[in-house]
C-alpha cells in the first residue's frame, strides 16, 4: 500500500485512463495519451520558506507551498491549510483531486493546493497574521483573480483569507499594478463584510447530504429516512454540517467522532447538543443514557446503512476495509479510502461516492463567492444554498449515469467524466 497519497492519485488516474482510452483513436489517441501525462505532476509548484518575527523577537522559518495542478478550464482554485503535518507529497496530490472536483461540477476552475508546514495553535495573533501575509507575499506573483483563486482549508479562516487579499492587494498596489477586476476575488471564503458568500461555512456539509439524498433515492428507496443509519468519522465544520442537516431531514446519525474517538447513540444523536458539548468540556458527548464511547477505527466498522468518513486522509485501507459494515460510503475527507481499499470496497458491492464529488460543495460556493465578487452582487442564503443543490444533484446524475451505463464503481464513474472534460480541454487548447 502506498503511503503516499501523490501516488495514490496517480494510480486513480492511470485506473480512469485505461477506462477512457478506448474513446479515442487516430491523433487523438496521442493526444489523450500526452494530456494524462502531463496531468500526473502539477503545472507549476511554488516553495518557499517564511520568515516571521516571533512576539519574542526571534525569527522562525515556516516552509510552504503552492501547487498549480492544471488550469485547462480556467484559473486554479483551491484551499491552503496551516498544519504540522503538512508535505509537499500531500499538496500535490490535494491539487490533483481539487482539478477533478472542478471538473466534476463542471465550475470554470483547474485545481490548486497550498500548505505552511506549522502548528498555527502555537502562534499569537500577531504571528498568525504575520505568518498569513508572508505566505501572500510568496506566492503573489502566481495568484489573482483569473489566475489562481486561494481558499480556506485546514485551521485557516476566513479572518486569514482577509489579510491574505489584503496583503496580495498591497503587493500589487506597491508593483503599480492595475487591477483591472475586484481585488476581493482574489481569495474565496471571506468574512461577509469582505465579500463573503453567505452560506460558505456549511456549503462542504450540505453539499455532501444534498449528493446522499440522491444516492438514497438509488439505493435506499425502500426505506424510510428514519429507517436510514449514518455514522461520521470526523466532527469537524464539515462533519458537523453534515451531521446536523441529515438529523434536520429525518435521518438517523447513530455515531461520530473526532481525533480523540467517538461516541454512538442506537437511537440517533442530536448533533446541535454533541456540538454544545464538546465547546462546553472539549469531549463529545450529550444527555443519553444508551451513549456509548466508542473508537475511531470502531465507528468504521458499525452496522450502519451510510459511513462518511470527514476527518483525514488514507483512514479506510486494505486491512480495514474487509471489516466496514455499511452498505454506502459518501467521502467528505480529501482522499480517505486508499486505492487497495477502493477495489475490496467495490468487490464487496459497497458503494462508494467519491471525495471529488462528494465534498464539492465547499469549492462551488467559492464559485459563487467569486462570481458575485466579481459582479458586484450579493446572493442572499436561500439563492446560494438553491444554487449549490442544483449544482451537486447536476453532478450526481450525470455520475449516475456513468454508472449505469458503464457498470463501473462510484469512483471510477465521476473520475471518468472529470478526466474527461479536463483532457478535452488540454486538446482543444493544444496543450496535448
Amino acid at each position: 500500500m502506498s503511503s503516499s497519497a501523490h501516488q495514490n492519485a496517480i494510480a486513480q488516474l492511470t485506473q480512469v485512463a485505461a477506462l477512457l482510452r478506448p474513446q479515442y483513436k487516430g491523433k487523438d489517441l496521442k493526444n489523450f495519451d500526452k494530456a494524462i501525462a502531463l496531468l500526473q505532476e502539477p503545472d507549476r509548484v511554488i516553495e518557499g520558506e517564511l520568515e516571521v518575527t516571533m512576539d519574542d523577537g526571534t525569527v522562525k522559518k515556516f516552509p510552504a507551498y503552492r501547487s498549480q495542478h492544471n488550469n485547462a478550464r480556467g484559473p486554479y482554485k483551491g484551499g491552503i491549510r496551516f498544519h504540522p503535518g503538512v508535505t509537499l507529497d500531500e499538496v500535490k496530490a490535494l491539487s490533483t483531486w481539487m482539478t477533478w472536483k472542478c471538473a466534476v461540477t463542471n465550475i470554470p476552475y483547474g485545481g490548486g493546493k497550498g500548505g505552511v508546514i506549522v502548528d498555527p495553535k502555537a502562534l499569537s495573533a500577531r504571528e498568525l497574521e504575520s505568518l498569513s501575509r508572508a505566505y501572500t507575499r510568496l506566492i503573489a506573483e502566481h495568484i489573482g483573480p483569473w489566475t489562481d483563486i486561494p481558499a480556506p482549508d485546514v485551521n485557516t479562516t476566513g479572518q486569514i483569507m482577509a489579510w491574505m487579499v489584503d496583503e496580495w492587494q498591497k503587493v500589487q498596489t506597491s508593483k503599480s499594478a492595475v487591477l483591472g477586476e475586484n481585488p476581493l476575488a482574489a481569495f474565496t471564503g471571506k468574512p461577509l463584510e469582505l465579500g463573503g458568500s453567505e452560506g460558505r461555512e456549511e456549503a462542504t456539509g450540505l453539499g455532501g447530504v444534498f449528493v446522499m439524498e440522491k444516492l438514497v433515492e438509488k439505493l435506499f428507496s425502500d426505506k424510510s429516512k428514519s429507517e436510514i443509519t449514518i455514522a461520521i468519522q470526523g466532527f469537524g465544520n464539515v462533519g458537523y454540517w453534515f451531521a446536523l442537516h441529515a438529523h434536520q431531514r429525518g435521518y438517523k446519525v447513530l455515531a461520530v467522532s473526532d481525533s480523540k474517538g467517538g461516541i454512538f447513540v442506537p437511537g440517533g444523536l442530536h448533533p446541535t447538543e454533541v456540538l454544545k458539548n464538546k465547546q462546553a468540556t472539549g469531549k463529545l458527548g450529550e444527555q443519553s443514557e444508551s451513549l456509548h464511547t466508542i473508537s475511531n477505527e470502531e465507528l468504521l466498522g458499525l452496522e450502519v446503512d451510510i459511513l462518511v468518513p470527514s476527518a483525514l486522509e488514507n483512514v479506510i485501507t486494505a486491512e480495514n476495509a474487509p471489516q466496514i459494515q455499511a452498505k454506502a460510503i459518501i467521502e467528505m475527507a480529501n482522499g480517505p479510502t486508499t486505492p487497495e481499499a477502493d477495489v475490496i470496497l467495490n468487490k464487496r458491492g459497497i458503494f462508494v461516492v467519491p471525495d471529488v464529488l462528494a465534498n464539492a460543495g465547499g469549492v462551488s460556493t467559492s464559485y459563487f463567492e467569486w462570481a458575485q465578487n466579481l459582479h458586484g452582487y450579493m446572493w442572499s442564503h436561500q439563492e446560494v444554498l438553491k444554487k449549490l443543490q442544483e449544482l451537486m444533484e447536476r453532478a450526481f446524475g450525470q455520475m449516475w449515469t456513468t454508472h449505469a451505463e458503464t457498470k463501473e464503481s462510484g469512483r471510477m464513474s465521476t473520475y471518468m467524466k472529470a478526466v474527461q472534460r479536463v483532457v478535452d480541454a488540454m486538446i482543444l487548447r493544444g496543450r496535448a
